[in-house]
Parts: C-alpha cells; sequence; structure tokens
C-alpha cells in the first residue's frame, strides 16, 4: 500500500533547513511534492555545495521545476499549479512572496482550499520578524538553550535539531496536516504561521512545567536531565568511547547498580541532590575500567536504561538499527529512513534527490499545463 499521504499534492518553494525538512517529511509519507527551484545564478557562491547532488538528503522523493520567477509568465504557470494543490510551502522572511505577488490571499484566491504553510525563525509578525536568525538564535530566546550544556561551560549548542528540525520543520508539517483536515470539513484552506522560537519553546514543555513546580533550576548541570543527575549522563570508557545510562525509576537504578557491582552505601541515595557531584565522579572511575563493548555485554538489552554512544558511521551498523531499518541507502548514500511505521501504509522513499529543474517538463504536463504554453517557457528561458 502506499504512504498515507498518497494523494496530497504539495508545492515547495526551496529554501535551506526548516522547509525542505518538512516537504521531505510528507514526500516520505506518500504526498506528491514539486519542488521549485530558482533558476541558478551565475557566479554565486553555495555555502552547501552538496546541494543539488545524490548527498541532499532533504531533497529526496521530490521532482524538481526550476522557475525564474522574475518573469510575469513564471509567475502566472506557477499560479496555476497553485490551483491544483492541497499546499503550498515557504520558508522566506515575511513578505517575500507577497512582494513577487504569490503571497497567500492571491494564491487562496486561485484555491481557496489551499493551505500555505510559512517557516520562519520569528514568526510572521513581532519586532523580530524581519531580522535574520539562525537555528541557535530561536532556541536561545525560546529559553532552551540555556538549558543546555555544562556547567563550567557556555550553552552548548545542539547541532541545529532542536529550533530547524523539532521546532520548525516538524511543527510545519503538523500543522499543515492539521490544516488540510479541517479543509475537509469547511472547504477552505489557511495560513500556517510556524515560528521556531514558538516551536522549540514547545518542546520544552515538560521543563517549563518543571521550572514552575520549583524542581528546575536555571543553573545547567543541576537537573535531573542535563547531566546533574549522575545516573542520568553519558561516561568515558577504557578504550576512550563512550557510553549513556539514564535509569531514573528505583527499579531501573538497582539493577545498574547490580550489573556495575557496585555496594558503596553512598549509592543508595539515588534522589539526593547534594551527593550527585561526588557520585558521579565514582561512576566516571567505575566506567573507566572497562571498555564500551565490554559494558555493552554486560547492560545493553537490560533494564539498565543503556545505550552505547555511537558515531554516525556506527549507528547505522548496530544490530538493532539494521533489524529495524532505521537507515536506508540511496545512491551509495547512506541516511535515515522515513518514519514513523505503520501498520498498513508504507512510507518509503520513491525517487533519490534531484537536481534543480531536472523535471520541468514533465512536471508540467503531468500538471496539465498546455503544451504551447511549455513550449514558450523554454524559448524565452522562463524554465
Amino acid at each position: 500500500m502506499a504512504g498515507p499521504l498518497a494523494g496530497i499534492r504539495v508545492i515547495e518553494m526551496v529554501g535551506l533547513g526548516p522547509c525542505p525538512f518538512a516537504a521531505m517529511m510528507l514526500a516520505d509519507m506518500g504526498a506528491e511534492v514539486i519542488r521549485i527551484d530558482r533558476k541558478a545564478l551565475a557566479g554565486a557562491v553555495n555555502p552547501f555545495p552538496m546541494l543539488g547532488t545524490k548527498f541532499d538528503v532533504m531533497a529526496r522523493g521530490r521532482r524538481s521545476l526550476a522557475l525564474d520567477l522574475k518573469q510575469d509568465q513564471a509567475r502566472e504557470v506557477l499560479l496555476q499549479l497553485v490551483e491544483q494543490a492541497d499546499v503550498l510551502l515557504e520558508g522566506f522572511r515575511p513578505g517575500v512572496m507577497e512582494r513577487l505577488g504569490l503571497g497567500p490571499e492571491v494564491c487562496q484566491a486561485r484555491n481557496a482550499r489551499l493551505v500555505f504553510g510559512r517557516i520562519t525563525g520569528w514568526g510572521q509578525t513581532g519586532p523580530l520578524a524581519q531580522a535574520a536568525g539562525h537555528d541557535i538564535n530561536y532556541i536561545a530566546l525560546s529559553g532552551m538553550l540555556q538549558a543546555m550544556g555544562r556547567a563550567d561551560s557556555p550553552p552548548a549548542p545542539p547541532l541545529n535539531l532542536v529550533g530547524d528540525f523539532g521546532g520548525g520543520a516538524m511543527m510545519l508539517a503538523f500543522g499543515v496536516l492539521c490544516a488540510v483536515l479541517e479543509a475537509k470539513n469547511s472547504g477552505k484552506g489557511q495560513v500556517v504561521d510556524a515560528a521556531m522560537v514558538e516551536g522549540s519553546a514547545l518542546l520544552g514543555a515538560m521543563i517549563y512545567g518543571f521550572k514552575a513546580f520549583g524542581s528546575w533550576s536555571d543553573q545547567r548541570e543541576a537537573n535531573l536531565l542535563d547531566g546533574g543527575a549522575y545516573f542520568y549522563d553519558t561516561y568515558a570508557c577504557a578504550d576512550g568511547k563512550f557510553i549513556s545510562i539514564g535509569p531514573i525509576e528505583p527499579q531501573f537504578y538497582a539493577l545498574l547498580l547490580r550489573q556495575c557491582e557496585i555496594t558503596d552505601p553512598e549509592f543508595d541515595d539515588q534522589m539526593n541532590m547534594e551527593k550527585w557531584p561526588a557520585l558521579g565522579a565514582k561512576m566516571a572511575a567505575i566506567f573507566k575500567t572497562k571498555s564500551q563493548q565490554e559494558w555493552c555485554a554486560l547492560m545493553e538489552g537490560t533494564d539498565v536504561c543503556f545505550a552505547p554512544v555511537l558515531d554516525m558511521s556506527e549507528a547505522p551498523q548496530h544490530p538493532h538499527n539494521q533489524a529495524r531499518k532505521t537507515f536506508i541507502e540511496i545512491d551509495g548514500v547512506t541516511q535515515p529512513a522515513p518514519a514513523p511505521r505503520f501498520s498498513r501504509s508504507t512510507p518509503e522513499v520513491s525517487a533519490p534527490p534531484a537536481r534543480p529543474g531536472q523535471h520541468s517538463e514533465a512536471i508540467l504536463k503531468d500538471w496539465n499545463i498546455p503544451e504551447q504554453l511549455i513550449v514558450s517557457l523554454l524559448e524565452k528561458k522562463i524554465i
């Protein structure tokens, strides 16, 4: 059976980071996603040289149409595609699509059911709406960055996972699908304003609850889940590799002590935060006595809440990931497989990443753009 979003048509205005990731998620689930690439600018400096190649993993599963949107005829063609789409995704600064003549009012005048998904860092409105920024800035404003890292170091950037992808792309994908479902009842589309500040703040809902209750400190490495607890942390092994443990519950913690052959009575007072630093030092010394593999042999697969810390070369080779097919290979490029899994539907990657404009003519034909117009677009080098 095809993916659960089969039959949904999406137009993606190609950008960086969260917008292509959200489009990838929808394509992985079976939606037909058309990428609208801008025609290449001569002499442009590309800070991401993998874009447009097989290594551009976030571009997988969809075809590309390259349009010169400075041309009236190109914008008209895009609006003809909009008439047939369920969703349009864009990740430009507020006002860019309006200046192109492709804002929500124009698009929804052509297709009242269209869901217009917008992803920005700061949101479409507010004092910072027009300011440049990146993931690190958005999660800084949400309060989440301050909570990450060791006490004796500045806050540690968690790659760009929290803002761009967790708080951005996934919130955008969730929002547009909510709006698509609502449109089936109302017959009307709407604008989805996904802001990475708000999405990353939402990811911190539990932590904000802890803080309101009085059980979370603003000091890093002083809390249950931020490395403050010696039983919820990573440790170096004898071979220089690392392991992770997280036995918060008493029964899991008791098993950790047994597996590590710890009889020191100081460890009996698990939730005494005053003892955490000293017990952490003791735990570090214990884990230094064996290699990562030796600790795996003792604890992996038990209720200790244990896993080796793997790098991105090791993770695809782990037996659990292989059994679950967590990673796939496309054109020799190892990459994460579509997720989540479904009992009937089968999400899959339908195609490798496309070169910008690789499918321009085919897309226009498939979306019923008149042949005469396609010829004109080619002659004028608009596509």
